[in-house]
Order: C-alpha cells, then sequence, then structure tokens
C-alpha cells in the first residue's frame, strides 16, 4: 500500500514515479480529491459532535435549574442525525480512500530502469557456458513424452490444457529438485514452512493480488477463500496485522507449494510445455526486515538463487526490470534467466523482489524500533526456484542424442544415486 501521507506531501514526486509505471496523473489527483473530501468531513464531524457535547452539557444545567430545555434537545437530535449521516458518509468516503490507494503500485526505487515495457531490462551478469550439441536439441516437452516421463495428453484430458502428469523418473525428478532447492535454503538460514493452499482475500489484498488481479487467480464459489498463485502470500500474511520482535529480524522463510495461475491474458503464449501452467510447484523464499536491511537481503536472496542453479551447472543471467515490467508490489526486481537450448534463449526460472514497506502496510506488519516505535517491516519475496522450469531446463540441457538425459550431480543423491534417465 502505498503510504498516502508521501502522495499528500510529495505529489509530484509520486506522479513522476508511478508515471514510469504507467500510472496516470489523473489517479493521483482522484485519490487526493477524494482523501481532501474526507478529511474536510472529518473536520466538519467533529465541530458538530463539539457543538452537541456543549449543548448537552448547557441541557444538563437547564435541567438541574428545572428551566425548559425543549428547544436545545430538539435542535441536538437533528445535529445527533447529521452526524450520523455524516459518519455515514465518512465510512464510504474512507473506503473510496483505501481503495484507490490500494490499486496504485509500490514506488520504483531510483536504481531501476525506467522502462513501459520489458525493453529496457539491465543484465547484471552472467554464468555458465551455452552448451552446444552434435545434434539438434529437443524441447523439454518432446524430451519427456519420448522417455514417458510427462504426460501432457493424459492432463488435458482430466483437467484441461496447461496441465499433466509427472510419470515415474518424471515425478522422481521434480520431488528430487525441490527437496534439494528445500535443504539448500534451509542450509541458508531460510525456516522451512508447510502453509495453507488456500487463503482468504485480506490474506490476497495482503500481498497485492487483491483488488487488481482477481481474474489472475482461481476463487472458490460461495466461499471466501482463493488458491494460492504463490507461497508468498500464505508466508507474508503469517504475521498479518502482528507487531515482530525486532530481535527476531530478520525472518526467512521457505516453503514449497503448489501455484494455482489462470494465466488470465496469456493466450497463444508458451501453450506447451512447462512453462506456462495452470498448475505447478514453486519452492519460494520469504523475508521480514527492518528497513535498512532489506536491500542487502534482497541480494543475497538473489545470489543464493543463483547459487542453486550453479550447482545444478545451468547457464542463466541474472537482470534488473524495467520499472513497468516488475510485479504490482516490487521496489525493485531481479530476475534470474535459465538457457533453454529449444528456445535458444533465456527464460524467466526466479524473481527476488524488495517490497520495502508496501505489503507491511497492506497487511499491518511492524516491529518496535530501539525507541519503542512501531515502523513497518520490510518484505522481500523470490522464487527458489520455480520447479517445473527447472525441470524443463534439466532435460533440455542435460539431453544426449539418444533422447536420454543426465542428471545433475547435486541431485543424484536424491535420485538414489541416479545417473541418467532413460526411457523405462
Amino acid at each position: 500500500m502505498i503510504d498516502l501521507k508521501l502522495v499528500r506531501n510529495e505529489t509530484d514526486f509520486v506522479k513522476e514515479k508511478l508515471a514510469t509505471r504507467g500510472v496516470d496523473a489523473a489517479e493521483i489527483d482522484e485519490l487526493l480529491a477524494v482523501d481532501q473530501k474526507r478529511r474536510d468531513l472529518i473536520v466538519k464531524s467533529e465541530t458538530m459532535k463539539a457543538t452537541r457535547n456543549q449543548v448537552s452539557d448547557e441541557i444538563s444545567q437547564l435541567k438541574r435549574n428545572k428551566e425548559d430545555a425543549s428547544d436545545k434537545i430538539t435542535q441536538m437530535k437533528q445535529v445527533s442525525a447529521d452526524i450520523k449521516a455524516m459518519d455515514e458518509q465518512l465510512t464510504q468516503i474512507a473506503d473510496e480512500v483505501h481503495d484507490k490507494a490500494s490499486r496504485l503500485p509500490n514506488i520504483p526505487d531510483d536504481n531501476v530502469p525506467v522502462g513501459l515495457t520489458e525493453d529496457g531490462s539491465v543484465e547484471l551478469r552472467k554464468w555458465g557456458d551455452i552448451p552446444s550439441f552434435d545434434f539438434k536439441p529437443k524441447s523439454h516437452w518432446e524430451i519427456g513424452e519420448a522417455l514417458g516421463i510427462l504426460d501432457f495428453e493424459r492432463g488435458a484430458k482430466v483437467s484441461g490444457s496447461r496441465f499433466l502428469y509427472y510419470v515415474g523418473q518424471g515425478a522422481r525428478l521434480e520431488r528430487a529438485i525441490y527437496n534439494f532447492f528445500l535443504d539448500e535454503n534451509e542450509k541458508a538460514g531460510f525456516t522451512e514452512v508447510l502453509p495453507p493452499y488456500m487463503v482468504n482475500s485480506a490474506s490476497m489484498f495482503g500481498t497485492g493480488q487483491f483488488p487488481k488481479f482477481t481474474e489472475d487467480v482461481y476463487s472458490l464459489k460461495e466461499a471466501d477463500e482463493t488458491l494460492i498463485p504463490t507461497a508468498e502470500v500464505p508466508l507474508v500474511n503469517y504475521y498479518r496485522d502482528d507487531v515482530i520482535d525486532d530481535e527476531k529480524l530478520p525472518v526467512k522463510f521457505t516453503a514449497l507449494t503448489p501455484a494455482f495461475r489462470s494465466e488470465a491474458g496469456s493466450a497463444g503464449r508458451d501453450t506447451r510445455g512447462l512453462i506456462r501452467l495452470h498448475q505447478f510447484n514453486k519452492v519460494e523464499m520469504v523475508q521480514f526486515t527492518k528497513p535498512e536491511q532489506s536491500w542487502d537481503a534482497l541480494e543475497k536472496m538473489t545470489n543464493h538463487a543463483e547459487d542453486l542453479l550453479k550447482k545444478l551447472g545451468l547457464a542463466h543471467h541474472v537482470i534488473t526490470l524495467t520499472t513497468s515490467d516488475m510485479s504490482f508490489t516490487a521496489a525493485m526486481t531481479h530476475d534470474l534467466e535459465v538457457w533453454l537450448p529449444f528456445q535458444d534463449k533465456y527464460r524467466e526460472i526466479s524473481s527476488c523482489s524488495n517490497c520495502t514497506d508496501f505489503q507491511a502496510r497492506r497487511a499491518h506488519i511492524q516491529y518496535r524500533d530501539e525507541n519503542g516505535k512501531l515502523q513497518y517491516v520490510h518484505t522481500l519475496n523470490g522464487s527458489g526456484l520455480a520447479v517445473g522450469r527447472t525441470v524443463a531446463a534439466i532435460l533440455e540441457n542435460y539431453q544426449n542424442a539418444d533422447g536420454t538425459v543426465n542428471i545433475p550431480e547435486a541431485i543424484q543423491p536424491y535420485m538414489g544415486g541416479q545417473t541418467k534417465i532413460v526411457k523405462e
């Protein structure tokens, strides 16, 4: 949630910053107009309440003196009715202010490249050699289907497009990958959590999915429950409406969960394979920090996600997204993109973001500083990593001419010492 005081006091700054995210200045003007109306009504209401209190004292005095107070009583009945109507109006206007403010994205950091499209992202670093083959590399779905470890046809039959079955060695490979990620995250100081897979609307609001992105998720009819689009939602909301002991900060969580996404607006994109599914597994990392810790935490979390790819021997690069390409809640995002030989390009496998105090304001997550004053924490999130996309990267980068796939050394122990996937 954007700080309303910042919008009021530094309007031009906010307009300039949010313009880089595609926000029209008129949206901010509308918010300020409604906010001013609310503040004016508060003053008027408080003035009327003060008058009512004063006249009530006068009525009491008249009654004690056994004098006629009927005129003042009649007057106060009308004043009380006016105050009640005004308070009801205030509630409506406060809701309108809250709704308009909640639809504005986070202020981008000064170091984020400005751009109204994804073009202009800045490459920070690159790691690994692009693999070369003495044969034409196949797509991961061709490899998986030929090996009998990925079954998209039956997934579509049972659930619809963009669902699949992992079978045999495919299921074991997926399990090996996410267990490897969880173990490595735990070594890096993250506490493993097994959260709920369904959350309420307050939780979706807290992390920024609601009210603006309701079309991107699956919600249950006749129930205030939504299937999580990422473990970030239940992990961040663990501390919703809470005050974290400052001695605990930073708090670092990791979780493996399925992620459910409607992929609204992605028609025609990545219709085959593991890149854009309606249901997929992801290992998530979330941190709660003091404000002065968050930028260092972002770099460390990004470096850790990179280390996972390095240990798997997967070529990748790290980019900083443009102002308009990063998520609604982020102040800065580093994307990790892994090399996919069939597509002959890098594809996203992790996004690591610093959301500063944006989510904490929405979810009311605070800590007490050294002076005992309540402050908002900063929240960060990052994929560590997207499991299905890691499967895709391994199948394509470690494929052999005979259709078999070598298993990266780092996850061989999780595969019972198996070194190669072969057709059963």
